[in-house]
């Protein structure tokens, strides 16, 4: 990005002290939400719409009454944290309420999948079904039977598994949990009224690609989240934790494994890795011991062979991207896609390795970068994955502020429990 374009975009960021972003944001999304009510193909998503509309509609009107009276940070972050409980948290509740009580159209597959991947670590010790075990079930069931995220997803699961049907055991519920405590300890390590944290506020909650995830899947929201909390970790100089919290991001989906990789070069550029690298790496291996234990083999079938496009059944994950298209469209075009895919990963280590980055908000740039080139180049992907390199981009913004100096003479911890800095006011 240019020194140019960077101005411009800070300019029309603090526009009316932050709120005509502030106003655009939350007319845009009210419309979004009322198209998505009235229109969307998927029961759950038009639930979601027809409660968020009026959310982000009383967003807009206490907005602009802000505008004119009241012109304050404090007022606009209570706002947004206020637009994403009514936006994200009210339907998910209202969801999960009318799930428990009996219907079957207030959830998206991926909620029932990790509910069953629940069950399974329950009662069998992995969350994954074999091939076999996929193949012998009716051809219209393999595709749920599928569960192509790390084995740490399952605990999500876990409470439906030993408690029963209540909305208060919908892994959609435990989603916004984790959600909730890592934006809430990462917004108090940034400053909460902060502009630029106001922004990264949003980013995560307000917009519709959040919190319309959250309310009606929501299995990425907390894997963002936990990401989000371990850059503010590294900003704050608490690298034992950072790496508990992307590690457990980790250990739960693999979108967050660039992360890692680019909080690990961070770590050793600025001779913190006995800090971080014990939990950023060590979480999602333990996590894969007892998959790997019982039927290493059902674990790369769901993890690795499916998301690939040699599962039994096809991926849904469909979006326009360049990737899908090539994919889709040219001979051979899926060994294409995931060579471009490959290209660009080594281009970015090498890129890394040579110049890693030493901030938090450099970290979330190269992050949000890496990822953004990745969704656009998998042959199977989905729109909805955005949500993670423009939350990383954004957030990159209220990271720089909160950076603290590493002095030579810091004492270097080998676990988080070392981390003292975690208790500081």
């Amino acid at each position: 990005m240019t020194t140019r374009t960077g101005r411009l975009l800070t300019r029309i960021d603090r526009a009316g002290g932050g709120f005509v972003v502030d106003l655009s944001l939350y007319a845009v999304s009210a419309a979004f939400a009322l198209v998505t009510a009235l229109t969307s193909t998927l029961l759950p998503h038009r639930a979601w719409g027809w409660i968020a509309v009026w959310a982000y509609l009383v967003g807009f009107v206490v907005a602009l009454i802000q505008f004119f009276v009241y012109r304050r940070n404090p007022a606009r972050a209570a706002l947004a944290w206020f637009v994403w409980a009514g936006a994200a948290i009210v339907p998910l509740i209202v969801e999960a309420v009318q799930r428990a009580a009996g219907r079957t159209d207030r959830a998206q597959e991926e909620v029932l999948v990790v509910e069953r991947m629940g069950e399974r670590l329950l009662h069998h010790g992995t969350p994954y079904l074999g091939r076999d075990a996929i193949a012998a079930l009716p051809a219209d069931e393999r595709l749920m039977a599928y569960s192509p995220y790390q084995p740490g997803m399952a605990v999500f699961g876990l409470p439906r598994a030993v408690f029963g049907d209540f909305w208060w055991t919908d892994a959609r519920v435990w989603f916004a949990v984790v959600t909730v405590a890592a934006l809430a300890l990462a917004v108090r390590l940034l400053g909460p009224t902060q502009p630029g944290t106001i922004r990264a506020i949003q980013a995560a909650t307000v917009l519709p690609i959040c919190a319309l995830t959250l309310a009606t899947g929501g299995d990425d929201i907390p894997v963002l989240a936990l990401c989000l909390l371990a850059f503010a970790l590294v900003a704050t100089g608490r690298y034992g934790w950072a790496g508990v919290a992307v590690g457990a991001a980790a250990a739960c989906k693999p979108f967050a494994f660039p992360v890692v990789a680019v909080l690990v070069v961070l770590a050793l550029a600025v001779r913190r890795g006995r800090s971080l690298l014990p939990f950023a790496i060590g979480l999602p291996i333990v996590v894969l011991i007892p998959p790997f234990l019982v039927a290493a083999g059902a674990f790369t079938e769901n993890v690795v062979r499916f998301p690939t496009g040699h599962g039994l059944v096809k991926s849904p994950a469909e979006s326009p991207f360049p990737g899908y298209l090539i994919a889709q469209n040219l001979p051979g075009g899926r060994i294409i896609a995931l060579g471009l895919l490959v290209a660009v990963a080594v281009l970015i280590a090498v890129r890394i390795i040579r110049r890693p980055p030493r901030t938090a908000a450099a970290a979330a740039v190269v992050s949000g970068l890496g990822l953004l080139a990745a969704i656009l180049l998998l042959p199977t992907t989905r729109f909805g994955y955005l949500l993670y390199p423009i939350a990383f981009l954004v957030w990159a913004a209220a990271l720089a502020p909160a950076a603290k100096p590493l002095h030579s003479n810091h004492t270097v911890s080998n676990a988080p429990g070392d981390d003292r800095a975690l208790y500081r006011q």
